[in-house]
């Protein structure tokens, strides 16, 4: 239950962190999707539903980051 959890949750808060990071949404996707397959390729992810989670929250933490991109243009 709790790799389901972190699974839908942690993805897309990596994407927002990297992206605060680096100024940059896809330099952080890139960044939390090389995590994932690292994890992956140690075996950490094994099952399907897991991996269909973490694709989700990444598209999510993708599109919040654009849309908190938009925000702080819209302010300048």
């Amino acid at each position: 239950m709790i790799e389901f959890l972190s699974a839908l949750i942690l993805p897309g808060l990596l994407v927002l962190l990297f992206t605060r990071v680096t100024y940059n949404r896809v330099i952080g996707l890139i960044l939390t999707v090389g995590l994932i397959t690292a994890s992956v390729y140690k075996g950490y992810t094994h099952t399907w539903p897991i991996m269909i989670l973490d694709a989700f929250s990444l598209t999510a933490g993708f599109g919040f980051a654009v849309r908190l991109k938009q925000r702080v243009v819209k302010k300048s």
